[in-house]
């Protein structure tokens, strides 16, 4: 096992199976999980000088945020429309 990046990249990846998995399910879980992920790969990004990781998840964990925040304004309506 490669461990040059102290084993950052093992947790991201780990985070990111876990992430999509519960995004798959449904559960909003997943992207505060991905977000993690997302800072994780970040971390990468710097400790292996790769501008292109460090930007590219700099950009997913800004989608992860708008989609967290928007799921959470949908299930915000949902329940005032049923109450």
């Amino acid at each position: 096992m490669d461990m040059r990046f102290y084993g950052v990249d093992w947790i991201a990846m780990l985070l990111t199976f876990v992430a999509v998995w519960q995004i798959g399910n449904k559960n909003k879980t997943g992207f505060w999980l991905m977000m993690l992920a997302n800072v994780g790969w970040m971390m990468v990004g710097i400790m292996g000088q790769s501008t292109a990781i460090f930007l590219a998840n700099a950009v997913f964990l800004s989608m992860n945020w708008r989609a967290a925040s928007k799921w959470a304004k949908q299930e915000t309506t949902a329940h005032a429309d049923t109450a």
